[in-house]
């Protein structure tokens, strides 16, 4: 018994000062793991359970997922003089794990540094209107820009987009003025298609109408029908389907002025009886008409006879 708990004794002092010497790291699926003997990087690790004794021994971990990063906007000089802001958007996973812990102190910074120059290089022969037009193409020519470097640190990018486009508020105003007159125009185009469409229909029921005359006797119809209050009807055509307006005849119109008493008389008729009305009476010509008391005594002597 004694001899036991010696040895259980010693084995718990050895657990005691070895274990912080020893390192237990668990590699999952989605992890990449590095092992270092004595500073000196063996290779990979897969997934599981691994032992490390310090200082002989080390195990350097890195997350294998997609991952995104933000690139903030940044000031850029279009090629017609116009600062814009761009913000990017990008997603990347670490491809070759060894790569990016050797060939780069940080591999993350690197990503954002070549992305910054990668925007730069791709705005730089573009106008503002080209940028603003083609902002989904922007991504792309950032992506195939970094290719390399990224390729260099063992970091592939799974897509890169454009988050943001910050114009000046100047240039603001001016789009929104064009946008604005564009509207303009169209509801302008709008109008003027409306208006030829109606005079169309105008000139197709005029030529219906001369072709059908009793169409338009059965529009007037139609109208009265669906009228209400008062109704004055001015021009109904006749028989024939037009509008008599001519003056009747001479004839008929004095046949007319008897029947109706008072019949307003027409302008010249009114002009006559007034310079008749003024002027004196004429004097009756010698031998055309005789006196009173000739007239009476020659009716007495015809009496008598």
């Amino acid at each position: 018994m004694e001899v036991v708990i010696v040895v259980l004794l010693v084995v718990l002092i050895v657990g005691v000062l070895v274990r912080p010497a020893i390192t237990v790291a668990t590699i999952r699926d989605y992890q990449r793991g590095l092992r270092y003997r004595q500073g000196r990087l063996v290779g990979l690790l897969d997934p599981g359970t691994h032992l490390a004794i310090r200082p002989f021994t080390e195990i350097q971990v890195l997350d294998g997922r997609p991952t995104s990063i933000t690139v903030p906007g940044q000031e850029i000089l279009t090629a017609d003089g116009v600062a814009l802001k761009v913000s990017l958007t990008a997603r990347y996973v670490v491809a070759d794990a060894i790569a990016a812990v050797t060939n780069d102190q940080n591999y993350v910074s690197a990503l954002y540094i070549a992305l910054h120059a990668g925007l730069r290089e791709a705005l730089a022969g573009r106008t503002a209107d080209e940028i603003l037009a083609g902002r989904a193409e922007i991504g792309p020519a950032v992506g195939g820009a970094v290719a390399s470097e990224l390729a260099r640190i063992g970091v592939e990018l799974l897509g890169v987009d454009v988050r943001d486009v910050m114009v000046p508020a100047e240039l603001k105003r001016a789009f929104a003025g064009i946008v604005a007159a564009r509207r303009e125009g169209e509801a302008a185009l709008e109008r003027a298609r409306g208006e030829t469409a109606a005079l169309r229909s105008l000139a197709n029921a005029g030529r219906m109408i001369e072709d059908n005359p009793g169409l338009l006797q059965l529009r007037i119809l139609q109208q009265l029908g669906g009228s209400s209050g008062n109704t004055i009807m001015l021009g109904v055509p006749g028989a024939d389907g037009r509008s008599d307006s001519r003056p009747q005849a001479r004839s008929e119109g004095r046949s007319a002025g008897r029947a109706a008493g008072n019949a307003t008389p027409s302008p010249s008729t009114a002009a006559a009886a007034a310079s008749a009305a003024s002027s004196p009476p004429a004097k009756p010509a010698a031998g055309s008409a005789a006196s009173p008391t000739r007239s009476r005594s020659t009716t007495r002597r015809r009496a008598e006879d």
